[in-house]
This record gives C-alpha cells, sequence and structure tokens, in this order.
C-alpha cells in the first residue's frame, strides 16, 4: 500500500455538502481535503467522478447464498466467506455485518444446519487478513426458538459480535401481518401443501406463545450486558416501539407501518430499511415502501440485505425521483449513521482523521458504476 494517495478532480461527498475538491491519504488515513483540482504529479484523476464514503452494511444474509449455493449443497466456509467478500466490496461496502441466523423457524433447516460453519468461515478469513471489505458478525435470534438462548449464548462473547436482533417471524403480526402474505412466502419457499402449511401454522403460533416474550427480554438483557448493539426486527405498531425502547433497543430493522417508523423515529430509535425496497419500489412482502418513509423524513440507514449493490443504487434513488434528499443526506443513510448506529466512529465520513474508505462512483442518471474502492487507503476493487 502507498503511504501517501492523493484523489483530484472528484465531486467530494461529505456529510453535509458535495463539492469539486481532492482528498489526500497518508497511511490509511484522511490527512487533508481541500477544494479545486491538484496538479501535484502522481495525484489519481477521478474524472469529476463522486467520491463516498465507503459503505456500511448492518444486516446481510448474502453470505447464506455462497453456503449453500442449490439446496443440500453446503460449499466449503472460507470460501463462501471469500466469494461473498468479493461481492462487498465490489458493491463499495467496505464494512459488513454479516447477518448469521441462530435460530428458526423450521427445524433442521440449512440455516441452523451451517451456523457453525458460517460464524468460524467469517472468523478464520477475518484473521487471515486476505478479506476485501471488515468483516463483523450480526446475531439473528429467532425468539420463538425453543434453544435460541442457548445459541446466543455461544457466540455472544465472540469478538467479532457487533449486532444481536430480535426477530418474532409468527403469522398475524410484525411481518406478516398479512397472512396471506406468509403463506405464499413459506409455501413457496419450503414447497408446504395446504395440511403441511396449516400445520407448521399452528406450531409456530404455539411456540411463540410459549417462548417468545421470555426470550425477548433474556436476549436483550444479555446484549446490553455485553455492549452490543441491539435492533428490533419488523415493527408494526406504536405498541412493539414502546416494547423496543424498554429492552434498550438502538435500531429498528424493517418496521412494516409508517406508524411505527414515526413512533421509532420519534423516540430516537433509528430506522432501517432494506435497499432493495427502494430499488424496487416497494416491498415484496406488502408491507411500507421505503420511499414513503423517506418522504416522510423517518427513514435513518439502509441495509442491502439480500442484494448487495442497492446499496448504492438505492442512496442515488434517494437523490431522485422527487424523494426530497440530497446526495449528502442520501449518502448519510449507507455510511454516516450506520457507523453511528454500530459505534464506529472511525469510519463512515470523509473528515481529515478517519480511516479513508473510500468509494470512486460514476454516476450514469441511471445506475451508479462503482470505479474503485479503497479500504484503508489500499485499493480493493
Amino acid at each position: 500500500m502507498n503511504s501517501e494517495i492523493i484523489l483530484t478532480n472528484a465531486r467530494i461527498v461529505t456529510e453535509t455538502e458535495e463539492f469539486p475538491g481532492t482528498i489526500q491519504v497518508r497511511d490509511g488515513l484522511i490527512a487533508d481535503i481541500a477544494s479545486g483540482k491538484s496538479h501535484i504529479a502522481g495525484a489519481v484523476d477521478c474524472r469529476e467522478d463522486h467520491l463516498l464514503p465507503g459503505l456500511i452494511e448492518l444486516h446481510t444474509d448474502n453470505l447464506e447464498k455462497h453456503v449453500t449455493p442449490r439446496p443440500k449443497v453446503r460449499w466449503n466456509a472460507t470460501s463462501a466467506v471469500m466469494a461473498h467478500d468479493a461481492q462487498m466490496a465490489a458493491a463499495g461496502i467496505t464494512t459488513v455485518f454479516d447477518a448469521i441466523s441462530c435460530g428458526d423457524i423450521i427445524d433442521g433447516s440449512e440455516r441452523l444446519a451451517n451456523l457453525n460453519a458460517m460464524v468460524e468461515g467469517v472468523v478464520k478469513a477475518q484473521a487471515s487478513g486476505h478479506l476485501r471489505s471488515e468483516h463483523r458478525l450480526h446475531l439473528r435470534c429467532e425468539v420463538s426458538s425453543a434453544n435460541i438462548v442457548s445459541l446466543f449464548e455461544s457466540f455472544a462473547d465472540n469478538p467479532l459480535v457487533g449486532i444481536v436482533s430480535l426477530m418474532d417471524h409468527t403469522p398475524g403480526q410484525r411481518q406478516f401481518v398479512h397472512e396471506d402474505k406468509y403463506m405464499e412466502y413459506y409455501m413457496g419457499k419450503y414447497h408446504f401443501t395446504a395440511a403441511e402449511m396449516a400445520a407448521f401454522t399452528r406450531r409456530q403460533r404455539e411456540n411463540s406463545a410459549r417462548y417468545s416474550a421470555d426470550h425477548r427480554l433474556r436476549i436483550a438483557a444479555a446484549s446490553r450486558d455485553r455492549g452490543l448493539t441491539l435492533a428490533s426486527h419488523d415493527d408494526a405498531t406504536p405498541d412493539h416501539v414502546e416494547e423496543a425502547l424498554a429492552l434498550g433497543i438502538d435500531f429498528s430493522e424493517f418496521p412494516t407501518t409508517v406508524e411505527a417508523a414515526r413512533a421509532a423515529h420519534a423516540a430516537g430509535i433509528r430506522v432501517l430499511m432494506g435497499a432493495p425496497n427502494v430499488v424496487r419500489g416497494g416491498s415484496h412482502s406488502g408491507n411500507v415502501a421505503a420511499g414513503d418513509l423517506a418522504k416522510a423524513g423517518v427513514l435513518d440507514v439502509l441495509s442491502s440485505d439480500y442484494v448487495p449493490f442497492s446499496l448504492m443504487h438505492a442512496a442515488f434513488l434517494l437523490s431522485r425521483d422527487g424523494i426530497g434528499l440530497d446526495l449528502p443526506a442520501a449518502v448519510a443513510t449507507v455510511s454516516s449513521v450506520p457507523a453511528a448506529v454500530a459505534g464506529l466512529d472511525d469510519r463512515g465520513a470523509i473528515a481529515v482523521g478517519r480511516r479513508a474508505d473510500l468509494v470512486r462512483v460514476h454516476d450514469t442518471g441511471e445506475v451508479p458504476v462503482i470505479r474503485t474502492v479503497w479500504r484503508g487507503g489500499a485499493r480493493i476493487a
């Protein structure tokens, strides 16, 4: 890695403004930011492309697609992490919290079968120093699962764990207020017959009634004790938000209604929505559109969820289409705000002293094109 890099003739996007200028990187940090073009020999001419801070991803289950690329196929976990990492870096994501499902609503699911391998794969690949992006762990805890507390405890002290989310995918509430969408999703994914679907639904309601409330309280308390960032999942009502406040929740993942998002935002709980929701123009589950929350001023963070490139794409879309955000505010939803949520004060913005995680992006007016990505001043894509 060069100890010094000068990037010039760029449209620099900071937390508050966008302007033509030059960035000097020294020893992996942003050393200087200046308006105008540099004529120093060796400076990289960005040809008026945008320079953005490296994107920060708080919730993605993209790794699962690489660990299980086909039904009943289990891929080498370290190899899967490397492939997943390459996608993250190419999408301009320089810090990623890989969302690992601890507990599932399907007994014997591939998620549970792959749980240990995925965690070990991330830990091994990160320790090797061969990954392009920086990887951390986000434990997704299905609170209606009988053994979720013991599963959580087995991973919670891993030093890569930074985020814990509390999920409950019981039909008739949260993500699946619309039970027809619940049936459509699970019958399509697991090929249940009508009788199997009815039995599955009954079992899920019983498990939720038996376990969810107690497990939610225990995992939230254990997460707070460890200083982990805590997320609620699929909040649908103001009551869900009141519960989140009592639990010490830091951010609300994928609220399903405007009412829940407004209540969370007003309570100081950051609101995270899926970037695919922005790109598609709406929710695949029939819930609230992320663009509508942005227009209402209650969208704080985006996550690429299941499509890595959607994070960059959605940030540019938020600055178009009459949504009302300027580019710095749109970019903040994928950089400085998620950094603050995760307690990462060394990155997430173009500012002197911050880590030189940078993305050079050409805006075509339709889909942004990522030219170059640097992490800590080293080129990774």
